[in-house]
């Protein structure tokens, strides 16, 4: 199995069927976010599936359906540990964030201020890329996973940044938006550079610890594995493939934009303590807050601040979260201005239809 097929997984129709069944919290649970999530598996052929709710007071339920194992059938484990793709994208904006409100980093400075020269290509500048092109997705940087490798193996963020720069930049900074991994990339070599220590160090002190996310980590190099209960995740090459057990694929070639594990109660309290201002100062999270259109892969109505992106509700308003998409797992959600929070998990990466289905079960937490 191919990391460049592990990433381009989400984009294959899923066809796999899976037992509906769920855990003993489905009595107790609320029968719209129950419901969607058995829909998941039935319909959309999910392994497993699992979410979290936080009400404005603090309290959360957590749900799951399918299997956390399909050879075994065992359970999906309540608010198990799950690869949190792209999400950590908001991880990584937070702590640039928090060297600009230290002073150490300044969003209209160009990349070449702390990392000078690394930046050059075929119309690739660091000269004329700054720090806010890069966490706003507008600085035209190509991707870097239309070159991964043919082997799932392990890549160094210097190896990354090489594949990136074979291509010729997409479009001059600033005259347009379009995802790019190689964005969170660079944006995880500066931190390293103007803070002396690893983005898993930093995120760990300046997030996790101070929040107390017990449950989240950023994984030292090499280790593939998933600390806590969780449930696996799975690859398919198509529609008729079997399911491969990718749980334990090396992560590396994500970084700074994707490689972090987390659960879905986890995520609700960090995007509720981002949101509630306690991880940025006012100026900076407004910047954060500060959008522009986003097209895919997001949905229709997403805007893309600072590594935060905001989607509309149902029921009106937005909410704020990211989302991400990793081998083996789909993560979605999000909290609301009124501190409401859903996050989403499903064990296997998926095509754009049950993505669409994964927001509705966001939308149907979140508004109901």
């Amino acid at each position: 199995m191919t990391a460049a097929a592990a990433v381009a997984a989400g984009l294959m129709t899923i066809g796999a069927s899976a037992s509906p069944a769920t855990s003993a919290t489905r009595t107790s649970a609320p029968p719209t976010v129950q419901q969607s999530l058995d829909q998941l598996v039935r319909d959309d052929g999910v392994p497993g599936a699992l979410a979290s709710v936080q009400t404005r007071s603090g309290h959360t339920r957590s749900y799951t359906a399918g299997v956390g194992d399909v050879v075994t059938g065992a359970t999906v484990p309540r608010d198990g540990q799950v690869r949190i793709g792209s999400n950590t994208k908001t991880f990584t904006a937070v702590v640039v964030l928090q060297l600009v409100a230290e002073g150490q980093v300044r969003l209209g400075a160009s990349v070449d201020t702390y990392l000078p020269g690394v930046l050059r290509g075929d119309h690739i500048d660091g000269r004329r890329i700054t720090v806010r092109q890069l966490l706003q997705q507008t600085s035209g940087l190509p991707d870097y996973v239309n070159h991964l490798a043919d082997d799932v193996r392990h890549y160094e963020p210097g190896e990354l940044l090489e594949l990136a720069l074979k291509d010729k930049a997409h479009f001059a900074p600033g005259r347009k938006w379009e995802y790019s991994n190689t964005n969170y990339l660079v944006a995880g070599l500066l931190i390293e550079k103007v803070t002396g220590r690893t983005v898993a160090e930093q995120i760990h002190q300046r997030i996790v610890e101070r929040i107390g996310l017990r449950h989240t980590y950023f994984p030292a190099p090499g280790d593939a594995t998933v600390r806590e209960p969780h449930p696996k995740g799975y690859y398919q090459e198509s529609a008729t493939a079997p399911l491969v057990d990718a749980t334990e694929w090396d992560p590396s070639w994500a970084w700074a934009a994707g490689q972090m594990i987390s659960t879905n109660s986890d995520l609700n309290r960090f995007f509720s303590a981002l949101l509630s201002g306690r991880l940025l100062p006012k100026p900076q999270l407004d910047q954060m807050l500060t959008t522009v259109a986003a097209a895919r892969p997001f949905p229709a109505g997403a805007r893309y601040g600072l590594g935060l992106v905001s989607r509309p509700l149902s029921c009106g308003g937005v909410y704020w979260g990211h989302g991400g998409s990793m081998t083996g797992y789909e993560t979605r959600g999000g909290v609301t201005e009124n501190g409401r929070a859903a996050n989403i998990a499903v064990t296997i990466q998926m095509n754009r239809t049950t993505t669409e289905h994964m927001d509705r079960v966001v939308d149907t937490a979140l508004c109901h």
